[in-house]
């Protein structure tokens, strides 16, 4: 024990000991301990800025649509006035939304520190060992815990608010274009989840490799060269498979424009859509694909956290911090 740790009072390290032992084992009931109070207005904000997301859509389609066909210039001035108007609020309510979250997050980063801290002063485990999982804890691991629970319930909040508003403007601007370039979404619903399911347990691995070489580099150990041979292979299987992924969403996203203008140019030219309903259809479709992609993330980051903060609950309650999956995954 280091003699910093000897300095600590006892009310103190009583205090200390007691807020190491309360840490949930579930991710998001120690969210909702911590932070629930904090989630209200941060919902609230949410769902002002997806409602405000059809605005800006609206507005464009309506602009075309004079110039092309009314051919009213001060309409077009006020439309645009307008335009502006709706995204310096939606603006402003995104720019508070991520600096509350990010204020939530830290305050969560600070709490899961001084835990950390008062497990190592407090633990039974050789020092090296102790100090190298700590290090390991506050640099690496605390980080994309803290920054992922504050964006915890307003990040799927706001882009499934998202997805479902434009949805919907789409399926009211025709709903045979909105059924084609849904369906392009299909295969995505089937080879996200598989990718991500196979990421998910060398994350876990990783995390706990990254701690063992911590700890033999504090102890003086000669360095372990089977594990980080073993943290570069599953970092390279891990970004086989994120940018796999990315690029197959992509192609998808594009197969939707394609879908678009295809049929959009068809009822153009039968006289069934005016020429401003195929620009806000292609936006809008850009709108679903940006907070699809966003979804996407946040249910990686979703399953990587959890990993994560299982790992490092586990070591705070001193029950062992070696995943299952340590024997499993071997390419």
């Amino acid at each position: 024990m280091t003699s910093s740790a000897l300095d600590v009072l006892p009310s103190q390290r009583a205090r200390q000991i007691g807020a190491a032992a309360d840490l949930s084992d579930s991710l998001f009931r120690y969210i909702l301990a911590k932070s629930w109070w904090h989630q209200i207005p941060l919902v609230l904000l949410t769902i002002a800025v997806f409602l405000l997301e059809v605005v800006p859509l609206e507005l464009q389609r309506r602009v075309v649509n004079d110039a092309v066909k009314n051919r009213s210039y001060s309409a077009i001035v006020m439309l645009c006035s307008a335009y502006v108007a709706a995204v310096l609020v939606q603006g402003a309510a995104k720019l508070g939304v991520n600096i509350y979250r990010s204020w939530v997050g830290e305050r969560i980063k600070r709490d899961l520190r001084r835990r950390i801290s008062a497990t190592a002063a407090n633990t039974a485990l050789p020092a090296a060992e102790t100090q190298g999982t700590a290090v390991s804890m506050v640099v690496a691991e605390v980080e994309p815990i803290g920054g992922f629970i504050g964006e915890s319930i307003s990040e799927p909040l706001l882009q499934g608010g998202v997805l479902a508003t434009v949805i919907a403007y789409i399926v009211h601007l025709d709903p045979l274009m909105a059924a084609a370039a849904i369906a392009m979404f299909l295969p995505q619903l089937v080879f996200v989840p598989l990718m991500q399911h196979a990421m998910n347990p060398r994350t876990g691995v990783r995390v706990w490799l990254l701690r063992q070489i911590g700890a033999g580099l504090i102890a003086g150990q000669p360095r372990d060269e089977e594990r980080i041979d073993r943290v570069f292979q599953l970092d390279m299987r891990i970004f086989q498979l994120k940018f796999t992924m990315n690029f197959l969403m992509n192609l998808c996203s594009h197969l939707q424009i394609v879908a678009a203008l295809l049929l959009g140019s068809w009822w153009v030219l039968q006289d069934q859509l005016e020429i401003g309903g195929i620009v806000a259809f292609i936006s809008g479709l850009s709108r679903l694909n940006d907070p699809w992609g966003d979804l996407v993330n946040y249910f990686r980051e979703l399953s990587v956290t959890r990993v994560k903060y299982r790992l490092l609950a586990d070591t705070v309650a001193c029950s062992g911090i070696v995943p299952a999956a340590i024997g499993r995954i071997r390419d």
